[in-house]
Order: C-alpha cells, then structure tokens, then sequence
C-alpha cells in the first residue's frame, strides 16, 4: 500500500470509507427499519382497534359490525369469546383453528385489557393484539393482527430506494475522490522534481508555492532550504578560491627562499636571516592549516549534540593572557573580571579566547582591557584595543571567513569565533570606540550563579 502512488492511496481510501459506510448501511438498515415498521404495525393495529370500538360495541350484530366497521387493508379483525368456542363474527377464517383456541387461552390469562403478541405460522410472521372486550354481556376479547409481508414490502421498496441512492452517490464519488487526489498530489510532484534538481546539484531554480497549508509550509521549507544551498555553494567556492590565495603566498616565499638558498643566494642577506623568513612563513601556513582544521571540526561539531561543562570563564580568560603576552611585552594589559562561571567546552572557549587576544594584539598601540560584567541573565565580555579603527565597510562581515583586515591580510580566525559563540547560544559583535576598537559578546550565564 506505501509503495503505491499517493493519488492512488488517496482515491483507495476516500472508496474504502464509502464502501464501508454502504455495507453498514446494508448490514443495519434492514434491520433498523424491521424494527421501526414492527412497532408501527403493532400502532396500526391498536389504532384500527380503537376506531372500531368507538362505534359501540362491535359484538352487538354482526351486520351492524360490518356497516360500521373502518378497517385497514393490512389489519384484519376476529371477535372470539374466551369462554366459548364459537366465532361470533368474521368474514372469513383465514387462521388456524389451533391459533384461534390458543389466543383464547392467551386472552384468559392476560390481566392487562391490551397485549400485544408474534406468531411464526406456515413460515410467516404473525403480528396480533388481544383487546379484552365485552361480547353481549359475556368475557369476549378484539383479535386484530397484520401479517409479516405488510412489513417486508415496506422495508425492501425504501430499501432498494437507498441502494439505489448509495449506488449513485458511490459512483460520483470516484470522481471528486480523483479530483482531489491529484489536487493534493499535484503540488508534491512538482516539490519532488525540485528535490531530485537538487540531488543533482541544480538548486539555482526557485521553488514556487501559492497556497499557505500544510503542503505550501513544506514548500516554503524547501525553498528555504534551496537558499541555504545556494548561499552555502556560493560561500564555499569563495572559501575554496580564498583558501588557495591565502595559502599560495607563504608556499611561494617559502620556496623561493628555499631555492635561493640551494643555490647559495641568502635574500636577506646571510643564512640566518633567510631561513628565519622561512620558518616565519612556515609558522604561518601552519597556523592557517591549523585553523581550516578547526573549521572543518567545528562544521562537524554544528550537527552533534555537544558535551558541555561548567568552567570559570574568568580563570580561562587570565591563563590566555598569560600564555599570549608575552609576544609583545610592551603592552598595558588591564583585566577587570568578575568571577564568571559558563557552561560550555572549554577547549574551544580557550580557542575563542586566544583568536579574539591574537587579533588585539596585532592592531593595539599600547593597551588592552578585558572585561567581564553581569548584566541581567547574561554577562557581557569586553575586549578593547587602543588600535585603529575597523574599517566601516567591512564591520557587518568581520566575522565572515577570509575578510581581509585593515592591513589587507585575510584569515578566518574571527569566522572562528562566530561559530564557537554560536554553538554556545552567545551573541559576538564589534564597535569603533572614540578611542579604540571593541569586541561584544554576550553569553548567558548558568542557573544559580
């Protein structure tokens, strides 16, 4: 059934709910409306009973009973004496002898003055009232009844009626049911042809939807989707091309310095300062390695569900600044941390920790502030450099990889941050200062701290 086309499902479901109702209805019915007709003829005999007592006493003569008589062509009448065997009036016998003296024996029994009674006799139905009566002065009682044909003719005329309603209403459903399965289907065709474009690489065709329910939510979803592809294919060919001019300059130096040197020439003028250029570059390329690889892990990270622990950010922060000042020693560095506990994983705290200083060092004068402050739910971390200004242009993409710098190197170390401080549900910004530049970010504190 999965495996079949939905517009087949959905026309074999709409047919199935029809042909169940139409066999309940089979199933019920009949025997819904033998209850009703039954109860209607044991009515209709009572009600025959009636108009031919108001008449007086119908055991008087049985000429005057038969004048004065209003009878139904489905009832039939019997005036019989309890007491006595012999029939008072009846235009004809049509009942058993045998019935007639059981009914006597039933009448002389029943205490109520009506009762009503069914009879199986020659494989029919018999359904009969005893009205008690007076029958010239003597115990008599009015035997009325109706046979079972009456009520089967009823039931199988609006019987068939129905079938025949249910007959129609079930063929001119198949096609509303086809309608609407190709309406609902046709739309997640479309959306699949999409998909496979997609499958293909071919996603640069937007997915158009013009309705709003649950089938134009999913197509909202796969457009969304598709610009993230497009968004994602175009930041990773410019990563690819970034990747490439990045790494090519410190190959290049690297290897003409090395070759420069396989053939006795020292650039820098002896071989000491030569092959210190080289192991600078080499430095280089190794760091801008180092941090693809991380990259790469932390795209990978992304689609884990992360191990956190609770650390002090505060402790964290004093350690990078330890370990990393020393690279210029001439700097004021000023720390104003209030004791801070995060959650979070604490090796890539320190690698955002230790990308966000390294930027600071390369563009301060002479100072760096760290702050740490409670604000609300969150504490705000500050990182301040007395150093130029960031260009305005590029601000809004500073966190973007290869952005290239105010002295036009590129490099991801910031891209980096954004992602760390993502995975972590921080927020990271950057502000020009009257007298410096600034990095923000705001990280949500731990419960109970």
């Amino acid at each position: 059934m999965k495996n079949k086309p939905l517009a087949f499902q959905i026309w074999l479901v709409f047919s199935g709910i029809l042909l169940v109702i139409s066999l309940l209805l089979i199933i019920l019915f009949p025997t819904t409306l033998r209850s009703f007709f039954t109860q209607e003829i044991y009515k209709t005999i009572e009600n025959e009973q009636l108009v031919l007592t108001e008449y007086g006493n119908p055991g008087n003569t049985a000429a005057e009973f038969t004048d004065k008589k209003q009878k139904d062509r489905s009832v039939d009448h019997l005036i019989l004496s309890i007491q006595s065997r012999y029939i008072l009036y009846s235009e004809k016998l049509p009942l058993p002898i045998e019935f007639i003296k059981q009914t006597q024996a039933i009448a002389a029994n029943q205490t109520a003055s009506v009762e009503r009674y069914e009879k199986n006799l020659n494989d029919q139905t018999l359904f009969y009232v005893i009205r008690k009566i007076s029958v010239n002065g003597e115990p008599g009682y009015l035997l009325s009844y109706s046979w079972d044909s009456y009520r089967n003719d009823l039931v199988f005329t609006l019987f068939r009626q129905l079938m025949i309603i249910m007959l129609i209403v079930f063929l001119l459903s198949w096609i509303p049911s086809i309608w609407l399965a190709r309406y609902l289907t046709k739309p997640l065709v479309k959306l699949e042809k999409h998909v496979t474009s997609f499958s293909d690489l071919n996603w640069h065709e937007p997915v158009e939807v013009d309705r709003n329910d649950e089938i134009g939510k999913l197509g909202h979803s796969i457009e969304k989707m598709r610009q993230h592809l497009v968004r994602k294919d175009e930041t990773q060919q410019t990563l690819l091309q970034n990747i490439s001019h990045d790494l090519k300059t410190p190959v290049m130096v690297i290897r003409g310095y090395a070759k420069s040197v396989n053939d006795g020439i020292f650039p820098k003028g002896d071989l000491t300062s030569t092959m210190d250029v080289i192991e600078e570059e080499s430095e280089k390329l190794e760091k801008k390695i180092k941090d693809l690889l991380y990259l790469t892990k932390l795209d990978f990270l992304s689609t884990r569900k992360p191990v956190k622990t609770i650390f002090n950010l505060d402790q964290l922060l004093k350690d990078e600044v330890e370990r990393i000042k020393w690279a210029k020693p001439d700097l004021n560095w000023q720390l104003y941390l209030q004791e801070t506990t995060t959650l979070g994983d604490p090796d890539q705290w320190e690698k955002l920790i230790e990308n966000l200083l390294e930027n600071s060092l390369r563009y301060a004068d002479t100072t760096i502030k760290l702050s740490l402050t409670d604000v609300d739910e969150t504490v705000i971390f500050k990182l301040w450099n007395d150093g130029p200004e960031i260009d305005r242009n590029l601000i809004d993409q500073l966190f973007e990889p290869f952005q290239k710098g105010h002295k036009g190197e590129f490099g991801i170390g910031l891209s980096i941050v954004k992602r760390i401080a993502d995975l972590h549900d921080a927020e990271v910004w950057a502000v020009n200062e009257d007298d410096g530049a600034a990095f923000y970010m705001k990280i949500p504190k731990v419960a109970g701290t």
